[in-house]
């Protein structure tokens, strides 16, 4: 008799439950933001592939299960890429699956206590190849790195401060790693414990002799959210004018910044004279410099470019940073001649974007009365995502990170949520405030611990806020010391192939069988017809 158990065990459940298991760490983050499911929601898979009877399996397993956590964290974009969703998702599935059979050779079977000890450190380290590798802008950048859903900790955003969002995917995946011991294999409660307790210390100890942010004054920023504008030939007019309405109250507010959101001018200033006018006016009226974002043609040079701006009383400055990282099929076409049949399924870019070429620190004035000079480290968009760009431009000198973004295509998503969310990281891992303004919401602003700031803007809102951001001086020791825990693991993975290759090679061959001895009737045992 087949029982519940063997059937759902069977090969014909495996693969759909090996994509729904993969599919769970996405509750974790925005908009559900459960971030304590992120300690157990990896248990279900790995409990699956270390019942992998092949390696085979496992691979497939693994493969299935990165898959259906590139859906589920990213379906917000079905609307833009629609169909063509699944087959990246499909090629992105393919690199959890040196992760699967790590899982499956170190926590299968009845590991004993070394085997499990080896598990909690090469099971994480495996887990962050993972997220390493797909954080190629090629491949998409590091949205949705485990890690990134404990923005809202606030002992997660100490360990950032300390090796960035890798370090946090690291404690939560061996978190989940100690968890599935516990569960499968008794022999192994012990590693499994000191595991857990291992975590928990290196947390406490973190929060008790980490450096905090130490506060060097305060800077008045304000944000402009314009809300959604509805699509048509005159809306990048009729979004700059609500922009332009919206920040002619600030005057007499004594701000010290105001941050428009990405794309928020249609045209390059060079080429309309008569919205650089405007923008210097409003500086004036306001009393402070404008970082807006200019999504267009540029007169001097050939192709499109997205770039933070900063316009003054007298017009732009001459401070201009073009965005460096483009968003995949957003902003331009990967091997646009292999892909290029992507922009008739979906909203993929017409044209490429033109790519900057280096990061760029602004200066601002300062007020007589204010923190003095200060200067700003601009993003654009989903840049925000990646880890190594805030801390450039941290370690160039800059006291404010600003990131202008647009997510008007997914309102509704949790893509919004998700986005915002980035900026408490990137603000813990540098010690610096980090300021996201949106086109159409959530705008947010960070302290220098990751700590939000104020209120969030919704998506609903159409307003200009003023926000007291605190400054600090001194450096994280992620900014000191960059991604060494990236280090550290692939450090690990590199000996564990190596003592597997040498035991592999000292390996005494298999005895060669002797051939069968040939006999009148033809070989021994061979059986007559």
């Amino acid at each position: 008799m087949i029982t519940m158990r063997t059937r759902w065990w069977s090969p014909r459940w495996r693969a759909p439950a090996a994509v729904a298991a993969g599919a769970l760490p996405a509750l974790a983050f925005p908009a559900p933001a459960l971030w304590w499911f992120a300690y157990a929601a990896l248990v279900p898979w790995m409990l699956l592939l270390r019942s992998a009877p092949t390696g085979r399996r496992a691979a497939l397993e693994g493969w299935l299960g990165g898959a259906g956590f590139i859906l589920a964290v990213h379906h917000w974009l079905l609307p833009s890429l629609h169909v063509f969703l699944i087959p990246v998702a499909a090629l992105l599935g393919l690199l959890w699956i040196p992760w699967a059979l790590l899982v499956r050779e170190l926590l299968g079977g009845t590991p004993a206590a070394g085997r499990a000890c080896c598990a909690l450190v090469l099971v994480p380290a495996g887990w962050l190849l993972s997220e390493l590798v797909r954080s190629w802008q090629g491949l998409g950048g590091p949205w949705g790195l485990l890690g990134a859903s404990q923005w809202q900790v606030a002992p997660a955003l100490r360990l950032a401060s300390v090796g960035g969002v890798w370090l946090v995917s690291l404690l939560v995946v061996a978190v989940n790693c100690a968890l599935v011991l516990l569960i499968a294999v008794p022999g192994a409660r012990f590693p499994a414990v000191a595991g857990m307790t291992g975590c928990a210390v290196l947390t406490g100890a973190v929060w008790v002799w980490a450096a905090r942010p130490e506060e060097s004054g305060r800077l008045r920023v304000a944000v402009v959210q314009p809300g959604p504008v509805a699509d048509g030939p005159d809306s990048a007019e009729r979004r700059f004018d609500v922009g332009e309405r919206l920040t002619r109250p600030l005057a007499g507010q004594r701000v010290d910044l105001v941050v428009w959101g990405e794309s928020s001018v249609g045209a390059d200033l060079t080429a309309r004279p008569d919205l650089a006018r405007r923008l210097a006016v409003l500086s004036a009226r306001v009393g402070a410099p404008l970082l807006v974002n200019v999504d267009a043609r540029r007169a001097d040079h050939p192709g499109i470019y997205k770039s933070a701006v900063l316009v003054g009383p007298q017009g732009p400055t001459g401070d201009r940073y073009d965005k460096m990282r483009l968003v995949p099929f957003g902003e331009y076409v990967p091997a646009r001649a292999l892909f290029g049949w992507a922009t008739s399924v979906g909203k993929a870019a017409g044209e490429d974007r033109v790519r900057g070429d280096r990061p760029v620190v602004m200066d601002l004035p300062g007020r007589p009365d204010g923190p003095g000079s200060v200067r700003v480290g601009p993003l654009v968009c989903f840049e925000s995502a990646f880890p190594d760009m805030s801390r450039r431009l941290t370690l160039d000198g800059a006291s404010l990170l600003v990131a202008q973004s647009a997510t008007s295509s997914f309102q509704e998503s949790w893509a919004p949520a998700q986005h915002a969310s980035l900026a408490a990281l990137r603000a813990a891992e540098n010690g610096r405030p980090m300021v996201h303004a949106t086109l159409t919401g959530i705008s947010v602003v960070n302290g220098p611990s990751g700590a939000r700031v104020g209120a969030a803007l919704p998506t609903s809102a159409s307003t200009a806020a003023v926000y007291e951001v605190p400054l600090s001086r001194g450096t994280t020791l992620y900014v000191r010391f960059g991604d060494w825990p990236v280090a550290a693991a692939l450090a690990a993975l590199a000996v564990y192939c190596a003592v597997a290759g040498s035991r592999s090679l000292r390996r005494p061959a298999p005895e060669p069988s002797s051939p069968p001895a040939r006999t009148t009737r033809g070989f021994a045992g061979r059986r007559g017809r």
